[in-house]
């Protein structure tokens, strides 16, 4: 059963596809892929939801201590059978938070296009996180604004589960046909030949693991796919004080 509420923390980096390559032939000791998809490959297809003033955009931009993002989520090529992952992701400081729910992609779209639906009507695996991604998307009146996708490449390890790290590649964003069934494809947002990192751990990142980074210089930087698609498709301005997440090999 998947897991539907944890806590965590993350630590993001944006490497080169040499960086990638050097790290994955190091760490492999280490390392295992992730059991689903085949060697820990698959597509990550994630609805976004905004509200009119892109508050959620504005919230991450400006690093609110408290900030959280409501997305549905498919994984590989799906249908409106396939299961859908709807959660609320929640960071305080360095700390994230995911609280979700799995139910029907039909189902999470008649939640989300329902004026008045009885929420015990919902065919989902847990009603409590209904009630708070319910609570939230109409505190914020959060509508469906783009679909964000990217291949993933996920490791554990060997023996620690709680220590993660996923590689994504080829990131695209689309504000049209909001549909996720209807395939990964939008228009890219990283520059190919760029990696987003993320190691996900429970306290701090293992001191091997560090060394490998540190050897490889892969430095830690904020790559918000969230944020980083907005601007793309918006041509969103930055509150004042920050700046524009488009990264090319150009400006690493």
């Amino acid at each position: 059963m998947a897991i539907e509420i944890f806590r965590r923390k993350e630590q993001k980096y944006l490497i080169t596809m040499n960086q990638y390559e050097s790290l994955i032939e190091k760490i492999y000791p280490f390392m295992r892929p992730d059991k689903f998809g085949e060697d820990g490959k698959y597509t990550v297809t994630s609805l976004y939801f905004e509200s009119t003033d892109k508050k959620i955009y504005y919230e991450t931009k400006n690093k609110l201590m408290y900030r959280q993002k409501l997305r549905l989520r498919v994984y590989n090529d799906a249908n409106l059978d396939s299961t859908a992952f709807f959660e609320v992701k929640q960071k305080h400081k360095k700390v994230v938070n995911k609280r979700r729910m799995l139910l029907p992609l039909s189902e999470a779209y008649r939640y989300i296009h329902a004026l008045d639906e009885d929420l015990n009507n919902i065919e989902t695996s847990n009603q409590q996180v209904l009630r708070e991604i319910d609570y939230f998307k109409k505190l914020y009146n959060l509508k469906p604004e783009m679909v964000v996708s990217y291949d993933r490449h996920a490791l554990h390890h060997r023996e620690d589960a709680n220590l993660r790290m996923t590689f994504d590649f080829n990131l695209r964003c689309r504000n049209h046909d909001l549909q996720l069934e209807n395939g990964s494809y939008g228009e890219l947002f990283i520059d190919p030949n760029l990696v987003v990192l993320e190691v996900k751990v429970d306290d701090s990142v293992p001191l091997w693991l560090a060394r490998i980074l540190q050897e490889l210089n892969c430095e830690q930087r904020s790559a918000s796919k969230f944020c980083t698609s907005m601007e793309l498709l918006y041509d969103m301005h930055p509150p004042v004080g920050t700046n524009k997440e488009l990264v090319s090999i150009g400006g690493f």
